[in-house]
């Protein structure tokens, strides 16, 4: 089958906090650590030590062992991923970015091959030949999207989704938890023969949250994603919640799920003091700023009239490679508001 040739991404490499922080670079003081759940509550990888050959993804059985070399990955989080485990030449494909790839910890990673700049459909994905298709979310795997699992792996395909993607009862992170985000990456070094550079990983990020210095101001926030008449926010037990409460930031959306849609007139009468814009090359910061000083109900939140504004990028916001270096940049923009 003749092979396509696919646009490169540059990836850039920074340092932990300056990758993320959007407006200027300055150091954090080291501080006290974070706390995190005692044990993740997501099955754990099994250690170099383990017998195991498998592990159970989502309810799908995953190999270990195969070490696959032409990988498919969806989404920021996947490819950023193996990117920092060194097994950037094995991506033939990648697609759905939500963003330009910004790497928080060094790697010599190569440019990587853009397969679609959103959901690839199955005749592209299977062009690649891939023998391992990576997903940020279980969504991706559907007849519209790269195939459905049990359809790719009667074609000699294997796939895996993210842990703390996965929405079914026993699976999911409840709440997500630093722990969880480690069990996760041992996991992938497990699943694509990478244990060193995932163990280093951990590592790295652990160093960046024990430097966190919370906020300790008692501020609340507000994590909006997306979404014009009911604004889709960071809710109770995912990936926002749990960098939110690193941070030292009380969320005003107290519902028991990993994203949700609220009314502005709930965001409206808990006045959050600060706002988590999260960026995306789909939906920008600057887009939402725009909206929520043109609305009349939200340009009378505290936060808007005052600027106070918190800006992620998209891929920082799910569980993944930038969690802890976007912990140190949210403190960081935090501490450059002015309050009071």
């Amino acid at each position: 089958m003749p092979r396509r040739t696919l646009p490169l991404i540059p990836v850039v490499a920074t340092t932990a906090v300056c990758a993320l922080t959007l407006a200027a670079c300055s150091s954090a003081s080291p501080a006290e650590t974070p706390s995190t759940s005692e044990s993740p509550s997501t099955p754990s990888v099994p250690t170099s030590a383990s017998a195991a050959t498998s592990v159970d993804n989502c309810g799908f059985t995953v190999p270990l062992g195969t070490d696959p070399q032409r990988i498919v990955t969806v989404k920021s989080t996947a490819t950023e991923l193996l990117l920092e485990l060194g097994l950037g030449d094995r991506i033939v494909g990648s697609a759905f970015l939500d963003g330009p790839v910004d790497l928080p910890y060094p790697v010599d990673a190569p440019d990587v091959p853009v397969l679609s700049d959103f959901l690839p459909g199955q005749e592209a994905t299977l062009a690649l030949e891939p023998d391992m298709i990576f997903g940020g979310w279980e969504s991706n795997f559907s007849a519209e999207g790269v195939g459905e699992r049990d359809v790719l792996a009667e074609r000699g395909i294997a796939s895996y989704v993210a842990p703390s993607a996965c929405k079914e009862e026993g699976y999911q992170p409840d709440p997500l938890t630093f722990d969880d985000v480690f069990a996760e990456i041992e996991e992938a070094g497990a699943v694509f023969g990478a244990q060193d550079a995932a163990a280093q990983l951990v590592a790295d990020m652990q160093a960046d949250l024990d430097s966190v210095v919370p906020d300790s101001r008692g501020l609340t926030a507000l994590w909006y994603s997306s979404g014009d008449d009911e604004p889709y926010v960071g809710a109770a037990i995912g990936a926002p919640q749990m960098m939110m409460d690193a941070a030292g930031l009380t969320n005003v959306v107290d519902v028991h799920d990993t994203w949700t849609s609220v009314t502005w007139e709930s965001v409206v009468a808990a006045d959050p003091d600060v706002i988590v814009l999260v960026d995306a090359s789909w939906n920008t910061a600057d887009s939402k700023i725009a909206a929520l000083e043109a609305n009349t109900a939200t340009a009378s939140l505290s936060a808007v009239q005052n600027h106070r504004y918190v800006i992620v990028p998209f891929a920082a916001g799910e569980a993944g490679v930038r969690n802890a270096a976007a912990v140190l940049s949210i403190v960081d923009q935090l501490s450059q508001l002015q309050l009071g």
